[in-house]
């Protein structure tokens, strides 16, 4: 009598393991992108700002900043989207610790975690503005 051969069905802890090696790997990503220091993001305050291509891939590439819906959706995509030296060229330190409040709401989870973690200041930010 043949078997009944077919490959094995992946079990729950499989998939919890490859999804929690997942999440890893996501996280790690942007946790390399980070500066040193807070100090380090000297971006512009004002004006109108052009983001690159590789940051801004899927929509506005031209930010005012004296319209704070686009202020925030600047940093929401720097956040997500940019790169290691893109963060000290679009980002501002003062500008992100008053926007952070609500601006932690705009990210996805991972981003604000690793941003978070490693800043406490951030963190602190939110706590001193609820």
């Amino acid at each position: 009598m043949p078997s009944n051969s077919q490959p094995a069905s992946p079990t729950p802890s499989d998939i919890s393991g490859a999804v929690a090696e997942e999440l890893a790997l996501y996280r790690e990503k942007f946790r390399l992108r980070l500066p040193e220091s807070l100090d380090e993001l000297h971006g512009p305050t004002q004006g109108v700002v052009e983001l690159p291509l590789h940051t801004a891939w899927s929509g506005l590439t031209s930010y005012d900043m004296s319209k704070p819906r686009q202020r925030m959706g600047l940093y929401r995509t720097v956040l997500h989207e940019g790169l290691r030296d893109d963060l000290p060229r679009y980002l501002n330190q003062d500008l992100l610790l008053q926007l952070w409040p609500v601006l932690r709401t705009l990210v996805g989870r991972t981003v604000r975690a690793v941003w978070e973690d490693a800043f406490p200041k951030l963190e602190s930010r939110t706590r001193a503005a609820a």
